[in-house]
């Protein structure tokens, strides 16, 4: 994606104030199968109950052939779920590569990259610093690393670069922890699953174990040697004693001291923020943070992550997903005048009620109407066996685990907390009861909006194209290294001639299972422009680069002037 560091210039669209409102005529448009994506997902032997069926599927945005535009990544399962690699025959995952502007073509087969193992998520970065994005499947088995040899084309180096694992993976993350240069990767692992555990409900009717059922495992981090081999650095880190279900990564410097930290949400266990210590590994700080609970002093059962400024005061707030029951969790960063601290602010915002008869996994904020307030959308779908919800979709097995999925509007501040509120007209996203799990965000058309992938278990995949009515104009920002390429994670402040300022995160990670546009997306106020761009980069350093009238802009590194 580094090709996109031409500017456009764009006539600026009027902008209301951050959280406004939703003009009409606005929504998500599925277009699916006018894109060419012709994906189903199977999770395995129905009614086998079998935990890994119900966990996944993954799905993802990157650019797989070069040529600057969003590809489309899918995981399958299809085969009975024992840890025992890749199966002949088995269907595998899906690379549909984009052709004509919005239109897909299924290039599995050629590009090599059809996993058969059973599919859970993915992560996408250049880890060899050759120009190409790469990708990392994780598996319920071994894991695959794919290197990207350009056109389309990927060879599995999985052996030779040591990165296979054990068990059960799940969410991934790369990004240079060691300020080496070097794309490091941090898997999160789930549970030792036990095929032969038999779990009922309290009539006695079989369903799907909770994870405290089994035993937790401990995740990885693999620090890049640089010759297309990682070291498993994980002993040495401090993670291989700590043993937790994990679904969920994100990677940040939460507390400011220039090294990239790693949060982790567990399922039904208290939450980790691995807080970076140089040579002295990593320490869990996720209590005194105020991130590893809730407001009651409870662990719940974490799957998605969201990161993003959602009360516009310029710090970055945590959204994680939970199961029906418990409320999906907001917790507010208090800022730097606190220190690392964040407090759950659920309740105040409005997201609590909404989100206790559903159970959530895909997530990310996104500024759907451009009014320069992040609304949040949410991929749900049961863990557990219920009444099928009128017009749920599937077979007479799937339809008891279906769930609409959710758009909320966030409305702006008020005392501090952002107040969001559940849209019932947001077009088809919403519209579909399936059971739904992984959730990518990108611009896959190129118009200046976040569109969304999901993955569906045990159905098919969709792609909704963004038609909210605008009430602003749009600004992609690149944050490139000195070498042109990517770089994230990094923390982009626009700074806007009115005097107001935006904070947005450039970095393809988060959500659940899943990779996305690693383009840092804002929205410009009517009549004004950018007066300038602060970039906070990967390692800490602070740079300045001049504003910009354009819709699209690339920052690279060492072109600005330091802070």
């Amino acid at each position: 994606m580094s090709r996109r560091a031409g500017i456009h210039l764009t006539a600026a669209l009027g902008i209301a104030a951050p959280g406004a409102g939703f003009a009409s005529a606005q929504g998500f448009t599925e277009v699916t199968e006018e894109a060419g994506i012709r994906f189903v997902h199977d999770a395995g032997d129905e009614g086998n109950f079998s935990l890994p069926e119900i966990t996944g599927a993954g799905a993802g945005f990157f650019d797989a052939d070069g040529d600057g535009d969003l590809d489309i990544y899918l995981l399958q399962g299809g085969r009975p779920a024992d840890p025992a690699g890749p199966r002949p025959g088995a269907p595998g995952n899906a690379l549909y590569l984009q052709g004509p502007p919005g239109s897909f073509t299924d290039a599995s087969a050629a590009s090599g990259t059809a996993d058969t193992g059973y599919g859970m998520g993915l992560a996408a970065a250049d880890f060899d610093g050759d120009g190409r994005t790469d990708l990392f499947v994780t598996n319920y088995g071994p894991d695959i690393l794919y290197r990207n040899l350009g056109d389309g084309r990927f060879e599995d180096v999985t052996a030779r670069a040591g990165v296979a694992g054990e068990g059960w993976s799940s969410s991934a993350a790369f990004c240079d922890y060691d300020a080496d240069g070097r794309l490091d990767l941090y898997v999160v692992r789930y549970v030792r699953n036990d095929p032969g555990k038999f779990c009922t409900q309290q009539d006695g009717s079989r369903d799907y174990c909770s994870p405290q059922v089994f035993p937790g495992v401990h995740d990885y981090l693999y620090r890049n040697l640089g010759d297309g081999r990682f070291e498993d650095v994980s002993l040495a880190a401090g993670f291989r004693a700590v043993h937790a279900p994990g679904l969920g990564v994100v990677c940040h410097d939460f507390d400011g001291d220039r090294r990239l930290d790693f949060y982790v949400a567990n399922d039904g266990e208290a939450n980790q923020l691995w807080l970076n210590q140089g040579a002295d590994g990593f320490a869990d700080d996720a209590f005194l943070a105020g991130v590893a609970l809730n407001d009651a002093g409870r662990p719940e059962a974490g799957m998605g992550i969201a990161l993003g400024d959602v009360d516009h005061d310029l710090d970055l707030d945590l959204f994680i997903t939970h199961v029906a029951d418990e409320t999906n969790t907001l917790y507010r960063s208090d800022g730097a005048d606190f220190g690392l601290s964040f407090a759950d602010r659920t309740g105040p915002s409005g997201l609590g009620p909404a989100s206790m008869a559903m159970t959530g996994f895909g997530t990310g904020f996104v500024d759907l109407d451009l009014d320069g307030a992040l609304d949040l959308v949410v991929a749900n779908g049961r863990v557990q066996r219920k009444p099928p919800l009128p017009g749920a979709r599937g077979n007479s097995f799937w339809r008891a685990f279906g769930e609409p999925n959710q758009v909320f509007r966030n409305g702006g501040a008020a005392g501090g907390d952002a107040l969001f509120s559940e849209l019932g007209g947001a077009g088809d996203f919403p519209g579909v009861i399936e059971v739904s799990r992984g959730l990518a965000l990108g611009d896959y058309d190129e118009d200046g909006d976040l569109d969304l992938l999901l993955a569906n278990a045990e159905g098919p995949a969709r792609l909704y194209r963004n038609d909210f009515e605008r009430q602003g104009s749009a600004l992609r920002v690149s944050t490139l290294d000195r070498d042109g390429e990517l770089s994230f994670p990094a923390v982009v402040t626009a700074v806007f001639s009115g005097g107001s300022r935006s904070v947005r995160r450039a970095d393809p990670g988060g959500s659940y299972l899943a990779t996305g546009d690693p383009r840092a997306f804002f929205a410009v106020p009517a009549g004004e422009r950018v007066d300038e761009f602060v970039v906070v980069w990967p390692d800490g350093a602070r740079e300045a680069f001049p504003g910009t009238a354009a819709d699209a802009v690339s920052l690279r590194r060492g072109a600005g002037e330091s802070r």
